[in-house]
């Protein structure tokens, strides 16, 4: 998760306000049952890698935001919305994918210029700062870390490899570094295409297709991203449905394969007319309204194709 001071504000920057919203964090782990894997607190914002064994997230971030806020403004004495919105939050898949988040987390720091690669555990609020200690909070979880940093041990030495590790990769190239690191402050779900894949599934269990994902605290881009994935999806399926290979499609806007297929789909989904003119070459998205209307007109959808194409995709 992420969330930023609102106008940018140096939210964390004043006496005793990054310590504050550590001990909240702490408290909320504590409360709702959280295991922490990374955090760090910035000037300006925050980044969490959080495992919720129970659905949670939502709550709990209220509880974390809101319990600081009103600390915060009690404090001060400001009034106001310190944040600039509703946190934004991806899903992580266990093991690599989350050891690079907490990597990337790490070293929001040294991206930052607040310390160098070699002085990371100098930056007092963060997740590296307490774990080589042996009285840590009971809430971080280290094992993945380490693990996936080439099964390090959890000891005083264990970790100096892992910050001589962090400052390596805060060293490479730039494109590999954006290779590794680029997209895991964008997007709503990191890890391999059958762990998107199978989120995608379990959350059409939970909700109204991509509707749901709104419910992640991803942003506008993010929730475009995901629609198209699960659009894309389904219109392979609709495409298998009705005999119609999606690698041939012809030139025509009005094509009858591709007008059939634009009705399955918006009988079926929440596709919208711009996803369908460009992902089936249709022209204007309002080309597709009206090639559709004149299908259902005259009479396509109750063929028996359509009909069977249709009972299929249920």
């Amino acid at each position: 998760m992420i969330n930023r001071g609102n106008y940018r504000k140096n939210l964390f920057a004043g006496k005793g306000a990054a310590e504050s919203f550590e001990r909240c964090l702490f408290e909320a782990a504590e409360r709702f049952g959280w295991r922490v894997h990374a955090y760090v607190i910035m000037r300006n914002h925050f980044h969490l890698a959080v495992e919720t064994p129970e659905p949670n997230l939502s709550d709990g971030m209220r509880w974390l935001q809101g319990t600081w806020v009103a600390r915060f403004n009690r404090f001060s004495g400001e009034t106001g919305r310190p944040f600039q919105g509703r946190y934004k939050a991806l899903h992580v898949e266990p093991g690599h994918a989350l050891a690079q988040v907490a990597h990337y987390i790490h070293l929001n720091p040294v991206r930052a210029k607040i310390v160098r690669a070699d002085d990371l555990a100098c930056h007092r609020w963060s997740s590296l700062h307490h774990f080589p200690q042996r009285e840590r909070p009971p809430c971080l979880a280290a094992e993945t870390v380490l693990a996936e940093s080439g099964r390090l041990p959890d000891t005083a030495a264990g970790w100096r490899r892992y910050r001589a590790y962090l400052a390596h990769l805060a060293e490479e190239d730039l494109k590999w570094r954006e290779k590794r690191f680029g997209r895991l402050s964008r997007g709503w779900a990191i890890g391999s295409p059958g762990f998107r894949h199978g989120l995608r599934k379990e959350l059409e269990g939970i909700g109204a297709g991509p509707t749901r994902f709104e419910l992640l605290g991803v942003d506008r881009a993010a929730l475009h991203e995901a629609r198209a994935e699960f659009w894309e999806e389904k219109l392979r399926r609709a495409a298998g449905a009705l005999g119609i290979p999606l690698g041939k499609l012809p030139t025509k806007y009005s094509d009858p394969g591709k007008v059939a297929l634009a009705a399955l789909m918006k009988q079926t989904t929440s596709v919208s007319n711009g996803w369908l003119a460009e992902r089936l070459q249709m022209g204007r998205p309002a080309s597709v309204s009206q090639f559709v209307r004149r299908f259902c007109l005259s009479g396509g959808t109750s063929r028996h194709e359509f009909q069977r194409a249709r009972a299929a995709r249920r």
